[in-house]
Order: structure tokens, then sequence, then C-alpha cells
């Protein structure tokens, strides 16, 4: 396919000008339903200070300096709330027109305890924030992995405790789905088993309300489990149809980009990748670790996004509106920014991706990390289904 055939493909998927950032253009995407083309976003003009060529794409550097950028979530007004894994703080941070913004510090989550994978996670914002001003955070103690929800600058309230912990594998998404509950994606804390006893939070899909509790309709009763056989979860992204997916770290063989259905076994430790047991429900897509190793994801019209720390690349599947992908996953960013983790959709219909060069795994420079948004031309409406 022609680099101009598949630029007219990625405009109806709503990222029109990506492919001039694109690696490779060797695989194209499958042509999408007519009703899942969706509207392209209407998206602000690049900045002097971007990277960007004359096919309208860019990606503009609007935060240095942080210390691993883990989790990001908007608030209302559109400034950003921004985790840092080792510090335990809470960041704000607003763009302007795409310069180079300035963190300010809301607090530190002093009951969060960094070790190896662990430390101040995931962040969501209330659906109603603009009445509760309240925000979730999932993070690490030295005995378990916790959510808790806050009002900015007020002490942290559990209302989550006992999802298992250690050095690696703690999980760590945090996202509030289109019916209004709040999910979280866990690991198995090292521990294999956890991930097929439904009795642990280990390794899990978690769903609940703003309390904690089971939410209503959960797949195994009195449970917050809402699917399980993970081994460690740490992106969720919904599309227009409410489906949900989820980016999984494999051992060694495969990581996995999953659509998640409630009661579903996702196959951890009995399976890694495609399983030929009827009992698993396999993967949508498989990557091999070394070129994964993905993270954060997020959905911008119909395309699925996901970031990757040791493929150092972002990931683009095209959806095809029924639960399933078109065509090959595309890949980008690729070694331009070291480690990718956090990809976030933001209410301007541009994407941010944060880096992870300072994580002990990286080759930090001296403006790691950064927070990076993809500005895609060609579009007049922002998405926001």
């Amino acid at each position: 396919m022609t680099t101009h055939a598949l630029r007219r493909r990625l405009a109806a998927a709503g990222l029109a000008g990506l492919l001039t950032v694109l690696a490779s253009t060797g695989c194209a995407f499958g042509p999408p339903n007519e009703e899942d083309q969706g509207t392209p976003p209407k998206l602000p003009s690049p900045s002097v200070s971007s990277d960007s060529d004359d096919g309208g794409a860019t990606v503009q550097v609007i935060a240095k300096r942080l210390t691993v950028p883990w989790g990001i979530a908007f608030l209302p007004d559109g400034t950003a709330l921004v985790t840092e894994r080792d510090s335990g703080r809470i960041l704000k941070l607003k763009s302007s027109g795409g310069s180079v913004a300035k963190p300010t510090t809301v607090q530190t989550i002093k009951e969060s305890v960094h070790d190896g994978e662990g430390g101040l996670l995931g962040i969501a914002v209330s659906p109603k924030y603009k009445t509760d001003k309240t925000v979730f955070v999932y993070y690490s103690t030295a005995d378990d992995n916790r959510i808790a929800k806050l009002k900015l600058g007020g002490t942290p309230k559990p209302i989550v405790t006992g999802i298992p912990h250690s050095s690696v594998h703690n999980g760590g998404a945090l996202a509030f789905g289109p019916d209004g509950y709040l999910y979280a994606g866990t690991g198995d804390g090292t521990q294999t088993s956890n991930a097929q006893d439904k009795s642990s939070l280990g390794g899990k899909i978690l769903r609940m309300t703003t309390d904690g509790k089971p939410a209503p309709g959960n797949p195994f009763g009195d449970s917050l489990v809402y699917s399980y056989g993970h081994r460690n979860v740490q992106g969720l992204a919904w599309d227009r149809g409410k489906r949900l997916y989820a980016t999984e770290f494999g051992q060694d063989k495969w990581d996995e980009v999953n659509l998640i259905k409630p009661g579903r076994n996702y196959g951890w430790p009995k399976a890694e990748g495609k399983s030929s047991n009827s009992a698993y429900t396999n993967p949508l897509e498989i990557f091999k670790p070394s070129q994964a190793s993905c993270s954060g994801a997020a959905i911008s019209g119909s395309i699925l996004v996901t970031g990757c720390l040791a493929g150092q690349r972002v990931y683009l599947m095209q959806l095809d509106g029924k639960g399933g992908v078109l065509g090959a996953p595309q890949h980008t960013l690729d070694k331009q920014y070291g480690r990718l983790r956090a990809v976030v959709a933001a209410p301007d219909g541009t994407l941010w991706v944060s880096t992870s060069n300072k994580d002990g795994r990286g080759s930090p420079i001296g403006d790691d990390d950064r927070i990076l948004r993809l500005v895609i031309s060609g579009g007049n409406k922002v998405d926001k289904s």
C-alpha cells in the first residue's frame, strides 16, 4: 500500500497525519467499516518548538525533567495530573498552545513506598469532579498495593487494600469506565498462583464503586474481580462501543493486548499468548517482549494506541468496531524518545505520552523524563465518545 493510501485510511480513523512519524509503512490497516471510521479530532496548531514535517503530524515535548511519570489524568478544565512513581508526587501540568509547561507539585503521597516497580502509579479523576472534587490513586506500601481517594492536597483514604505487592508485577492501571465505575489493573505480585485464584486481588482487573465496593453486575457476585488470569495489567482503554481493552506484560514469550469481558479467564500462568485451551480467552494481539512491554493504552477515534517500554515505541491498532482489529499493528516513535509508558487521550483530541527513562532500565538524557504531545492535523471535531 502506498503512503498516500495509508494516510487516507488513518485520516478516516481520526489519526490524520500520524503516518508522517511512522517508522514503517510496510503493513497497512484494513479498511474500516463505515460506521467505525469516526470523526477526526479538532487539534491545535503545532508550536514552533515541535518536531514536525510538512505532513502535519508533530511531536511536542511539553514537560521535562520529571522523575518516572507513571499515570496521567485530566481535570475538567483540561489541567493534567501526573503521578511520579519514585517521588510519590502528584504534579499539575497545563500546556498552552504546545509550549513547554513548568509542572507544579500538588502534594506528595507520603503513604506511597517506592521499591522496584512499585510506588505511586495510576491516577483517575472522578466523573463528578466538578461537585465532589475527588481523585483516585493506586500506590504501593511496604506490604501491599492499594487504591485510595482524596481531595487534592488532602489525606488519601484507602478504599481497597491487600492487592499483592512485590518489587515487580504491581499492575497500577486505574481508570473510570463509561459505566461510571472505577476499574483497576493489578499484577500477580510475582506469585503466579494469584492470577487464577479468584479470592486474590492479584492478577486481575477489578471493577468497583467509588467507595471500593464491588460494582453492581460484577461476574462473581460480591467480589471486585471483573476478569482474571492476568500477569501484570498497566493499561486500560474503552472504545465507542464501551468495550474494554487492556495491555498486559508477558513473561518472556508474549506480551498481550486483550479485549476484556466480564468473568473471562485470560490464562496466566497456564497460558502466555495464544492458547488452544478453550478455557482461556485469547488475546487480540501478541508481541515479543523485546519489541513491546507495552504499559499505557488509549483510544483515539478507532485506533488503539499503546506505549511500550522495552520496545521504545508506540503501537497503533485499528479497531473494527466489533471487538477485533483490522490489519497488522503499525508502530511509530521507534527509539526516538526511549522507553514510553503512559498514553492518554487529552481533552483536545491529542495524545499525551510519557517517557520512563529514569526507571532504572533506560538511558536518560538531560531532559528526561518527558511528557510528549502528539498533534495530528486534518481533523475538525474532538472525539468525546
